[in-house]
């Protein structure tokens, strides 16, 4: 029961990571994508990670069969369709509110669990899940959500997508090796990128192989696509979906704290109480797991 509980805080905080890694990065990619259409930029992140990676996973080849090949596709296509529509809700709307409702996975996340696999959330991860939604629309301090238009609409399919890639890779990380996984969602949203990148710009050339476009593609290959999703990959077979998207949250949180310092970038009282809100949901479906667990063990 000890050992059980140390490995799930031990996914948390490796997942907690992960958010913290892609809020980090967050401010860089933003510069880059200045000069660099979206779809180029993610085809070059994704198409480098794709190698890495498969070099990495050189060992597991033998492990590779139709069914791991189908799982790594679906959560490619989900990882993709989630950057998509995002980049399709930022054309019409604002980025505060794109972050908002992006962030709405954290309530999608337990129902897709329920209504896929028949699984249900506990209390304590549903009650954080609601604090952790109060805490985003705070931290994203957003005055834009009275009117319902295409940008909103795409965002809140950015979500959905976002919530069954997670939803799913729960499920295939528990079945398939998690460096096959990894390289192959990496291809597909390589591929998909290539043909989002032709479709929309008509090539895959960045406008220039400058400093800032070459740190940006080092520094989210690295940290933001090979670490975050292989350890995403790994940690999820140690803990819930549901508590995953809570922790996934920090991602903003972070976002605001690296920008705050490192890009100038202003953090009002209002945004600190969201992120507070987030933290207090986060402990609140840690604790009252363990708690719950403990509980259960003592009856």
């Amino acid at each position: 029961m000890i050992k059980s509980k140390l490995k799930e805080f031990g996914a948390d905080f490796s997942l907690l990571l992960v958010a913290i890694c892609w809020g980090g990065t967050f401010f860089i990619v933003q510069d880059a994508i200045e000069g660099t259409p979206v779809y180029i930029f993610l085809f070059w992140r994704f198409f480098i990670a794709t190698i890495l990676m498969g070099l990495l996973s050189f060992k597991e080849i033998k492990k590779l069969d139709k069914p791991t090949l189908k799982a790594g596709f679906v959560l490619g296509v989900f990882m993709f369709l989630g950057f998509a529509f995002q980049t399709f809700g930022l054309s019409y709307t604002y980025s505060s509110t794109v972050a908002f409702i992006t962030g709405l996975n954290v309530v999608i996340v337990p129902f897709a669990v329920f209504l896929i696999f028949k699984k249900k959330a506990s209390i304590y991860s549903l009650f954080g899940a609601v604090c952790a939604v109060v805490g985003l629309y705070f931290l994203t301090n957003n005055e834009t959500l009275g009117g319902f238009s295409y940008g909103e609409f795409y965002s809140l399919i950015c979500a959905a997508m976002f919530a069954l890639q997670i939803t799913f890779t729960d499920v295939y990380a528990k079945k398939y090796s998690a460096f096959l996984l990894v390289t192959i969602q990496f291809a597909v949203v390589s591929m998909l990128s290539f043909f989002g990148a032709i479709a929309l710009d008509g090539h895959i050339q960045p406008k220039s192989f400058d400093g800032v476009f070459l740190e940006a593609i080092i520094i989210t290959v690295l940290f933001a696509t090979i670490f975050a999703f292989f350890t995403q990959t790994v940690m999820q077979k140690f803990t819930t979906p549901a508590k995953t998207a809570i922790i996934f949250t920090m991602e903003p949180v972070s976002a605001g704290i690296f920008g705050y310092y490192f890009a100038g970038e202003e953090f009002h009282a209002v945004q600190l109480m969201g992120a507070g809100l987030i933290l207090f949901g986060m402990l609140s479906a840690e604790l009252g797991t363990y708690f719950r667990n403990k509980r259960l063990a003592n009856v």
